[in-house]
């Protein structure tokens, strides 16, 4: 019941939980992205004990990975003291699938400064339950809870948390088990029906002012398509206690 069992130091295996939603034989790629994030933090803490945060998290998705053993490695691309900049890669059968990037930053304390002008949305308890199946297929959407206030094609505010542990035997992050959801957004406020347009998105970047916190992860979403097969998703995320950063995938609008 986890969503990738580890087989060795860098190798993994994704389970049926991954699976879905454009196509089953495949993986919704949002678990691999919280497995990068989680291999990102394991080879920081494998070198410095100062526990730098992530502070930025970009993904390119270069392709499509089937449901089965992926590869992982990283690289520091920009040592520092209290800043670095690393490089994680996931791969299929050698070809790379996931590439990420993410800014870690040293912490101080900034309590006195707090604050963020963005606004809250309803909380878990005050959204509907929902049941994504009802429009996605695959492991990964049913492995999932939903909570969501719907205002119209293209825009909902809605919660998202799940049982199933990112890997097996491992303790993982609250941000690397939030990465693993991250890329359900796209997915929650479709502006199309997705039998009828297909709007994958090509990469995921997300800053976060602070840290998740808790087992809900909270998202206000807007789609907007353009005229010419692309568009936008935009998100501010949140934890029960409020927003904590902001989030953009690209789309490529292809109606079939």
């Amino acid at each position: 019941m986890t969503y990738f069992e580890r087989l060795g130091p860098t190798s993994f295996h994704a389970t049926a939980h991954v699976s879905g939603a454009w196509n089953e034989a495949e993986q919704h790629i949002a678990p691999a992205l919280g497995l990068l994030a989680h291999v990102i933090e394991t080879d920081r803490d494998s070198r410095r004990d100062d526990g730098l945060v992530i502070a930025r998290l970009s993904y390119d998705i270069l392709g499509t990975v089937p449901v089965g053993t992926v590869a992982t490695t990283v690289e520091v691309l920009r040592p520092g003291r209290t800043i670095e900049l690393v490089e994680a890669t996931l791969s299929y059968e050698g070809r790379a699938v996931v590439r990420a990037r993410a800014w870690l930053m040293q912490t101080r304390p900034t309590g006195e400064l707090a604050g963020s002008t963005l606004h809250s949305i309803p909380s878990p308890e005050d959204s509907e339950p929902w049941d994504p199946t009802t429009v996605w297929p695959g492991g990964f959407i049913e492995s999932v809870e939903v909570r969501r206030t719907w205002v119209e094609p293209g825009r909902a505010s809605f919660w998202v948390r799940t049982p199933i542990p990112l890997v097996d035997d491992e303790k993982v992050s609250g941000l690397a088990a939030a990465a693993g959801l991250f890329d359900i957004a796209n997915g929650m406020a479709a502006r199309a029906d997705p039998t009828e347009v297909a709007f994958p998105n090509l990469d995921l970047t997300v800053h976060l002012f602070t840290e998740p916190r808790g087992e809900w992860l909270g998202f206000d979403t807007s789609v907007s398509f353009g005229a010419d097969g692309v568009g936008l998703t935009s998100t501010v995320l949140h934890d029960t206690s409020g927003p904590i950063g902001t989030m953009s995938q690209i789309l490529t609008v292809r109606p079939f």
